[in-house]
C-alpha cells in the first residue's frame, strides 16, 4: 500500500512521542513523584498508531487501563495527558481521573477505564449512536488479552455483529494477563479465530509493525464505513515492562524469561519502523534523530507544564461528578 511521507513520519513521531511519555511517567514513579498505579505502554506502540492514523479525527475510540498510548495515538495533547497523571487541575479531567482516565470528546477519544473490558460496551453503544444518527464514524475499541475473556467482550461483539455497527475491536494480545500467558486461558490458539462465533471477519496482525497494523485497520474502517459490520483485530506484540510498575517487587516467582524479552525487545517497534523509512528512502538516520530529539524536548515541556500546574481546589471535589451539581454546604 502506498503511503505518502507525511503519513509514515506521523506514525514515528506518535511512537517515539507515546514512547518517551511513557519512559518518562516511569522515571517518575521510581523517584516517588508519581504515586499509584502507571501501565506503561512500552513496546507496544505500534498498534495504538497503526490503528489511530487509519481513522478520522471524529471517529471515536475506548481505550483500557494501560491508556497512556491510545489518547497520544489519537492525536491527544500530552501535557493534558501529564497534568492529569500528575493530579493537576489543567489536566484532561481536571487532575480527578488520573492515569487510567484520559479523554478529548474533540477528536473522539471517549475514554479509558481500570476496568477490564468496560470499555467494549461503550464503544458499542458509540457505533449505535454514529449509525442511528446517519453518520459514518467508526469506533476502534482497544482491548487486552485478558479482557477477551471477559463477558462483557463476547457480548458487546455479539450485539455489534446482530446490528452490524461500525466497531473495530482491537485486541493488543501481549500474551500475558498480568501474570498469566494468555495461551493458558484461551481455548483457540489465536484470539482473532474467535471471530467466527459472530460471523465477523477475524485478523491476525504483527502488533510490532506499524504498518501491518495500519493496512488492517483501514480494511476494517472501509468495511464499518459501509455498513458492513465490525471487524475482530488481533495485533501480537509484547509489553517490554511490568503489567504495572512496581509489580516486580511483590512476584514471588518470574513469569516470564529474560530470553523472552530480549527477543521482542529484538522487534522493537520503532525500529522495525525506522528502518522500512530508511530502507525505502523516507527518512535519512539523521532526521529520525531530529525528530527523537524533538519529541524529547517536548516531553520534558510537558512535564514541566504539569509540575507548574495548580492542584484542583477543595472546593472543586462535585464539580463535574454530577449533572445537577450538589452545592457543598
Amino acid at each position: 500500500m502506498a503511503m505518502d511521507k507525511d503519513l509514515l513520519m506521523r506514525m514515528l513521531m506518535r511512537m517515539m512521542r507515546i514512547r518517551r511519555f511513557d519512559e518518562t511517567v516511569k522515571e517518575l514513579v521510581q523517584q516517588g513523584e508519581l504515586v499509584g498505579p502507571a501501565h506503561c505502554y512500552i513496546g507496544e506502540e505500534a498498534v495504538a498508531v497503526g490503528a489511530c492514523v487509519a481513522l478520522r479525527d471524529d471517529d471515536y475510540i475506548t481505550g483500557n487501563h494501560r491508556s497512556h498510548g491510545h489518547p497520544i495515538a489519537k492525536g491527544g495533547d500530552i501535557r493534558k495527558a501529564m497534568a492529569e497523571i500528575l493530579g493537576k487541575s489543567t489536566g484532561y479531567c481536571k487532575g480527578k481521573g488520573g492515569s487510567m482516565h484520559l479523554a478529548d470528546f474533540s477528536i473522539g477519544i471517549l475514554g479509558e477505564s481500570g476496568i477490564v473490558a468496560s470499555a467494549l460496551p461503550v464503544a458499542v453503544g458509540a457505533a449505535l449512536g454514529s449509525k442511528m444518527k446517519g453518520r459514518d464514524r467508526v469506533v476502534v475499541s482497544f482491548f487486552g488479552d485478558g479482557a477477551s475473556n471477559q463477558g462483557a467482550c463476547h457480548e458487546a461483539m455479539n450485539l455489534a455483529s446482530i446490528w452490524k455497527l461500525p466497531v473495530i475491536f482491537l485486541c493488543e494480545n501481549n500474551q500475558y494477563a498480568v501474570t498469566t500467558p494468555f495461551s493458558d486461558v484461551v481455548a483457540v490458539e489465536n484470539i482473532s479465530d474467535r471471530a467466527a462465533a459472530y460471523n465477523m471477519p477475524g485478523i491476525l496482525v504483527d502488533g510490532q509493525d506499524a504498518m501491518a497494523v495500519y493496512e488492517a485497520t483501514a480494511e476494517a474502517v472501509s468495511r464499518g464505513r459501509e455498513g458492513s459490520g465490525p471487524t475482530l483485530i488481533e495485533a501480537r506484540t509484547y509489553r517490554y515492562e511490568d503489567h504495572s510498575e512496581g509489580l516486580v517487587r511483590i512476584l514471588r516467582e518470574p513469569y516470564r524469561t529474560d530470553e523472552e524479552v530480549e527477543y521482542w525487545k529484538g522487534r522493537d517497534p520503532i525500529d522495525i519502523h525506522s528502518k522500512m523509512l530508511v530502507e525505502q528512502g523516507v527518512a535519512t538516520e539523521d532526521e529520525i534523530e531530529s525528530v527523537r530529539a524533538e519529541i524529547a524536548a517536548d516531553v520534558e515541556a510537558a512535564l514541566q507544564f504539569a509540575r507548574e500546574s495548580p492542584y484542583p481546589e477543595p472546593e472543586d471535589l462535585l464539580v463535574d461528578l454530577y449533572a445537577d451539581p450538589i452545592p457543598i454546604n
